[in-house]
């Protein structure tokens, strides 16, 4: 009896002592400014239940962005004495397909998302199994990876992607705004230089990042790079996202290049991406840079990108410059651009210029692509003109 009371004794107070120690560790961290530590796994709830993705391997911490973003960035970067990634998200635009941390659109299945890569540091995914979804994820995570106190790299990914942080240090944000997140991000786009190579790194994933984002001060950022002012590498790719995820207003200040961009190289690549805006418009002003451009080169892209995007208009406008375009470079061009319509599109015009056209490079060239065809039409053509 005495030595069972002596051990219920013994554990009140070793009971007792615990919790006192406990106690005192809270009060000590509390006097030090901070809170009681809380487990890995309550700060990864916490994360994902302020919107987070799914985050592993990250000695993870959540964090209010607070009034001002970029200062927010820059005091977390401060202190980056190691590599450490910083994460968000906004609102990303409409589309059906999700973006993984390679800046690459796939098909809706991201998988695993490793943001530091065995051996070369690069970023790679790992793509899960299954089905993919037919829409992708309302949400665009924007990711900075910090060094040597400073910001030297940005990737996007979906929501839907899980994140793998290689066991570094991950810093999620919450409240952030898509408009503070557009006016960071146009900070690196405006401080680099896309002709040089060393610079085009954090620069693209900028880009590309801004984008992605649904709000209208994407739109106004996207529109600024291309002014004259800038040099033609950032107008060229700026072009290219306007084309491929700004929708209507994409379109707008594509048509407005076509007509006013000094560059013959750069109003090219506005063919390009044309040719990759899903806007009704996006054909009728391809078809009007392929009649109306003074430059032979941008007429050229423009009946190139025409046939990849097919149907009657653009049929159309390249035999029309095979017939009429002044310049035999640009006639021979569109005989090219007939050589990649499907075939029973594009033979059959083909045909039809080898035997009729008045130009005999451009019917040379017309018997060329029929040759690389290997359609039964184009070997009875070539039977015919040797039987004769």
């Amino acid at each position: 009896m005495r030595e069972g009371r002596t051990a219920s004794a013994l554990r009140r107070v070793l009971g007792l002592a615990m919790t006192v120690a406990g106690i005192c560790s809270a009060v000590v961290q509390l006097a030090k400014g901070g809170a009681p530590a809380r487990s890995q796994q309550a700060v990864t709830a916490a994360a994902q239940a302020a919107g987070a993705p799914h985050i592993e391997n990250a000695k993870l911490e959540t964090r209010a962005a607070g009034a001002n973003l970029d200062a927010t960035l820059r005091e977390i970067a401060a202190t980056a004495e190691k590599v450490e990634w910083v994460g968000y998200h906004v609102e990303e635009v409409a589309g059906e397909r999700s973006v993984c941390c390679n800046d690459n659109w796939n098909d809706g299945n991201c998988g695993t998302c490793r943001l530091e890569k065995e051996n070369d540091g690069t970023t790679g995914t790992t793509h899960k199994d299954g089905t993919a979804m037919l829409e992708g994820a309302r949400q665009l995570v924007v990711l900075y990876r910090l060094e040597a106190k400073k910001e030297v790299r940005i990737r996007i990914a979906s929501d839907d992607c899980t994140l793998d942080a290689g066991g570094l240090a991950f810093v999620w944000l919450t409240g952030v705004k898509a408009a503070e997140s557009v006016a960071l991000l146009e900070t690196y786009v405006r401080g680099a230089n896309f002709e040089d190579h060393g610079d085009r790194g954090i620069a693209n994933g900028a880009l590309t990042a801004i984008a992605l984002h649904a709000d209208a001060t994407a739109d106004r950022a996207l529109e600024s790079f291309v002014t004259q002012e800038h040099r033609e590498g950032l107008r060229r790719q700026a072009a290219f996202w306007m084309g491929a995820a700004r929708g209507k207003a994409g379109l707008t200040a594509l048509q407005h290049m076509a007509k006013t961009d000094p560059s013959s190289d750069v109003r090219a690549h506005v063919a390009f991406a044309l040719s990759v805006s899903h806007e009704a418009g996006a054909l009728d002003e391809m078809i009007r840079m392929a009649h109306d451009d003074t430059s032979s080169h941008v007429r050229g892209q423009a009946l190139f990108w025409l046939a990849q995007k097919a149907g009657k208009k653009a049929v159309g406008t390249i035999t029309g410059a095979i017939d009429n375009d002044p310049d035999t470079d640009v006639k021979k061009k569109a005989v090219f651009a007939l050589s990649q319509l499907p075939k029973d599109e594009g033979v059959p015009k083909l045909i039809e210029v080898a035997q009729t056209n008045r130009n005999p490079a451009v019917r040379k060239q017309a018997m060329f692509w029929l040759g690389q065809s290997n359609d039964p039409r184009a070997l009875q053509f070539f039977e015919k003109v040797l039987m004769q």
